[in-house]
Formats: structure tokens, sequence, C-alpha cells
């Protein structure tokens, strides 16, 4: 695997899923430290699992589905090849579009959203030659975007920023590898990495925010997906690896400022799939996806903590697949409090789930027409921000009020809200509605933006 740096550029409302009588499964095993230094026990959650499937039996489960409003598409806009990427802070948001054409014949490029400011817009930065669907984009905190392309067995990567009427470009370099994928973005909003999966190792590449172009900072032994951050510096990385022999997959740390040390992470059963999905370094919540219990199961817990892993059964869903997106920064030391967005995804469609590891419910709505599933961030004071575009608003931000979880009714047995049924309702209130102004009315916001 070889670098090259290139020096230089050019020109509804909400449903509640009824909270279970019974507590909460959880397994034995514990969580370690972004450092290593938890506990790790080696005892296996057979048992405990057996149990909890006994007790699933007898449970009563709450089957969801959106409504019309919920699973309407926008046949005029295409869903982007390579999703839509948020800034860890939510400032800046970047997607691959498409222009007006056939469907066959459709020039994609990079569009840069600004979403800081009193009402969101949009930046179109094409360049002379339309983008590939593959090519994956990723914003930066000052506003520029990075984009990476496959060009035969290299990875060439470059930063593209708007400029009087079009779009400038600083070519940052290339990577030999025929495979890499861009992890988030890092926290300190400065720095992009990607991974480069091997058959026996991984490798994380810094592509950009460093002095000489695309830099390998560490090498992992075994095959290594996913990618969460850990710390709000952008040095602990917690990445998903199978060793290199087999086996089960477990989330380990890397620390990026020792030279990609790997630490464990994760370790709820010996022979369990340990799978890490989102992290807040402010609460130290983590929401992981496990085999553990016996079937793969949704569960919670808290970086460094002795307490077991939790599998709340309000997030086990008949015939859905529930995937958490976002999670409420800044509640320090109260885990349980935070709000965390779930991506609903059934055969009606795509919808939007709220639960907290206290509330043990899970609200349910209707998501903005043209939402890209899975895109979202929260405000310190629980307000989730749902980007959207569609044929009538071409950039727009849905803004929903996390609900309070409401006790179970002594007389009935079902929450106060959502009495009739699990689904939520186009006819109830929908999230309200954040539209765009026209770009060249859009205020500028922040010090040294190339907008």
């Amino acid at each position: 695997m070889t670098a090259c740096a290139i020096e230089g550029g050019s020109a509804g409302a909400a449903a509640t899923a009824d909270p279970e009588a019974e507590p909460e499964p959880e397994e034995p095993g514990e969580l370690a430290g972004a450092d290593g230094s938890g506990l790790l026990p080696e005892s296996t959650a057979a048992g405990q699992a057996d149990e909890e499937n006994g007790e699933a039996g007898e449970a009563e489960e709450t089957e969801a589905s959106p409504t019309g409003a919920a699973a309407r598409s926008d046949a005029d806009a295409p869903p982007p090849p390579g999703g839509f990427t948020l800034t860890a802070d939510g400032a800046y948001a970047a997607r691959l579009t498409a222009a007006p054409g056939p469907p066959g014949e459709r020039a994609w490029y990079p569009e840069r959203w600004t979403l800081d400011g009193p009402e969101p817009y949009a930046v179109p930065l094409p360049l002379d030659q339309p983008e590939e669907p593959d090519s994956e984009v990723a914003p930066l905190a000052d506003g520029r975007v990075l984009i990476r392309r496959r060009v035969a067995d290299r990875q060439m990567f470059s930063l593209l920023y708007p400029t009087g009427p079009g779009t400038g470009e600083l070519l940052l370099g290339a990577v030999g590898c025929a495979e890499m994928t861009l992890l988030p973005p890092s926290p300190d909003g400065r720095c992009v990495y990607a991974l480069a999966a091997g058959e026996d190792h991984a490798s994380v590449w810094l592509v950009a925010g460093g002095a000489f172009g695309p830099e390998e900072v560490a090498r992992i032994p075994g095959r290594c997906s996913g990618g969460v951050w850990l710390d709000r510096a952008g040095r602990m990385l917690a990445l998903d690896r199978q060793e290199p022999g087999g086996g089960p997959v477990k989330a380990v740390a890397v620390d990026l400022g020792r030279q990609g040390e790997v630490t464990p992470l994760l370790q709820i059963a010996p022979g369990s799939d340990d799978r890490l999905l989102l992290a807040d370094p402010d609460s130290g919540l983590l929401l992981l996806r496990s085999d553990a219990p016996g079937h793969d199961r949704l569960g919670w817990g808290v970086l460094g903590s002795c307490l077991p892993v939790r599998f709340p059964e309000c997030l086990r869903l008949a015939d859905v697949a529930v995937t958490p997106f976002a999670v409420q920064p800044g509640q320090m030391l109260t885990p349980e409090s935070c709000a965390v967005a779930l991506r609903i995804d059934g055969a009606p469609g795509s919808w939007v789930g709220v639960w907290r590891p206290a509330g043990r419910q899970l609200h349910q709505f209707a998501a903005p027409l043209g939402w890209v599933p899975g895109a979202g961030y929260w405000s310190r004071d629980g307000v989730l921000r749902l980007p959207y575009a569609n044929g009538a608003t071409p950039c727009g931000v849905a803004l929903l009020d996390a609900p309070e979880d409401v006790e179970p009714s002594s007389a009935t047995g079902r929450t106060g809200r959502g009495e009739g049924g699990g689904e939520p309702s186009a006819a109830d209130a929908a999230p309200v509605v954040c539209k765009p102004v026209p770009l060249g009315q859009a205020p500028l916001h922040g010090a040294a933006r190339p907008d």
C-alpha cells in the first residue's frame, strides 16, 4: 500500500411502544474503558440469554409501521449514492446529488449544506466532470468538503470549496489501495480518516488535516469495519475487529495518539459478536449490537462502567430494523437521560424513533418527506434536527423536540400517548419544518469560511 502527496491546487406525532413489566435483560459482560483498563470478564451469557428468550416469548411486542406520510418518496429526487455526512457539531453536511436528467444519465456532483445558521442553505460544488456514484464526501468545520474518488486501483483525495461562481479544488494526494471507506469526520473538525480493510490487517489513514498528504497512522491486525469516535479530541477510535484467524467480531479501541495501539472495548460473552454503533463522549453512553442474548439485539452500556449491558425490550420490534444514528450531547455523567434517535426501516419505508435508556419507551414519528434515512443530529437541549430535500424544498431541516417519557397507566397498562397502537400518525402534529431561504439572501456565519 503506497501513498503520494500532491502540492498545490486547482481552480407524525409520537406513538410509544408499551414498556415491559419485566426488568430489561442484562448481560454479565462489562465495558472496558477507552484505554482498555476496564474489566473484561470471560463468563458466558448463555444461561441468562436462555432465561431472556423464555420471557420474550411471553412478552407482548409492538409491531410498528409508518403511515403514508412517512413512506412517501420523491421520484424526482433519487437518494444520493454516498449518503449524507454531517460534521460532529452538525454545522455542515455534504452529500452527492444528481442534476436533472434521465435516470440512467444522471450527473452526480457534491453539495455542501450549511446548517448552523437561522436557515439552512445548500451550495453546489460541481467540477467540469461529473463524479462517479461510488465517490464519498465528508464536510470539514471550515466549510470545505473532502471527496474520495476511486481511479483504477488508487484512491484520490481532494478538498472542494466554493469560489466565486465556480468550485475550487485542492488536491491532497493518493493512496495505492483498491478499496477504502471514509470514517465519520473527526470531532476536531479538521481531520478526516479513511479505513482500508485487508485480508489480515486494516489500515487507518489520515487523508485530510495532515501536513504531507495522506498518511497511514495505524495498522490493526485482523479484519476491521465500523468506526465510532470515543472522545472529543479525535484520538480514540473504535473499530469492529475480527482476529486474523477468524472468530467473533469484537469492538476495540484504537489510540491514534500512540501509533494505533489497540485495546479491547467490548467483551460481552466469549463467543458473541459485539459491535459498537454509537458513542457519546460527554456522558459515555454506548449503543451496541450483540448476539450474546442468543440473537442480534440492540443494547446500551456506559464506557468504563462495571454495570452490565442492557438489551431493552422496547427496541425489539417485529418485522423492522432499528438502527441508532444520533445521541443527545452535553448530558455530562447522566447517560440514562440522553435522547437517542433511531432509524426504523420496514416494508413501507423508513421513519424515526426516539428513546432514552431511563424511559424504556420508544416514541415513533413520521419522517419528513425527502429525509435521507439515518441523517440527523441533536442539540444539547434535546431538539432533533432532520435534514431533508424534496421537489418543493431543496434544502430543509425538520425540528423535533424529544418527547417526555410517560409512566404507564395503572388502569390500562399503557402509556398516556399512543393508546390506539404503536404507529406514527400522519394526522398528528408533524415535526416543525425549518425552510431555507434563497442562497443569495443567506447570511454568513462564523469566521473565515470559504462561502
